[in-house]
């Protein structure tokens, strides 16, 4: 049975996904971790933590991997009021891996997962009331592309249960894609298997997913990932245009 007790987002740990080796971008930013590319002189991770920070979360994990050090030695232990701690990986261990590393982190019952190479100029309170208004396990942000060909996409049907994932295959058209950001029951963590190499949300776990409570939240909200060169290189315009410049 799904216990959705109500959660307020202020008492929830957040988990960054920030440990991918990030090969197609590195051509652009050398020696680092994607999360620290320069966007208007900052690094991308800020623009993620201060949405956080905006709306009075106060508790983040990082999943961290290739040259992780560099995180932590630029955020150090604290952001915006926000209490930052690490999780490690030593070899690759893919984003479901990660999340698992890190559950003994986890000091809520519902989690906030987002991955640490995209951004969605999303509502995440309206994220969160529309999760706890449903009877969900686990609740994927889902936005609208007009070009979804880099990605593969997420059929739900009207009540928001996620019905299937279609693999990309690199057509132009329109769709919904999954946006990167998960609210997740701790529970749902632990059942990810820890004795794996490397283990993925998107490919292993969710679709083993669809018909347990899996629901995907529709959002046309503006949405970037900086994962290749082309995407890196209108980031600047993208925060620009909403006013995120801090």
């Amino acid at each position: 049975m799904i216990n959705n007790t109500k959660q307020d987002f202020r008492q929830m740990t957040v988990i960054i996904l920030a440990g991918g080796l990030g090969m197609r971008l590195r051509p652009a930013i050398k020696d680092q971790p994607k999360v620290l590319a320069s966007v208007h002189g900052r690094p991308f991770i800020f623009y993620l933590l201060d949405q956080l920070a905006r709306i009075g979360l106060k508790d983040v994990v990082l999943c961290t991997g290739y040259l992780g050090g560099q995180i932590q030695d630029l955020l150090g232990n604290s952001y915006g009021g926000m209490c930052l701690s690490y999780s490690q990986e030593l070899s690759p261990l893919g984003t479901a891996g990660a999340l698992r590393r890190a559950a003994s982190l986890i000091r809520s019952s519902l989690t906030l997962v987002m991955n640490g190479d995209s951004y969605c100029d999303v509502d995440l309170q309206a994220f969160l009331d529309w999760h706890q208004s449903r009877i969900a396990s686990t609740t994927l942000l889902l936005t609208y592309l007009n070009d979804a060909s880099r990605y593969g996409l997420v059929e739900v049907n009207k009540s928001g249960s996620i019905l299937s994932f279609i693999e990309k295959n690199n057509k132009n058209g329109p769709g919904w894609i999954n946006a990167g950001i998960y609210l997740l029951r701790r529970d749902m963590i632990l059942d990810i298997p820890d004795n794996m190499d490397a283990v993925s949300l998107e490919r292993d776990v969710f679709p083993n997913w669809v018909g347990k409570g899996l629901r995907g939240y529709k959002t046309q909200c503006r949405f970037l990932d900086i994962g290749i060169p082309a995407a890196y290189a209108v980031a600047e315009d993208f925060f620009s245009l909403r006013g995120g410049i801090q």
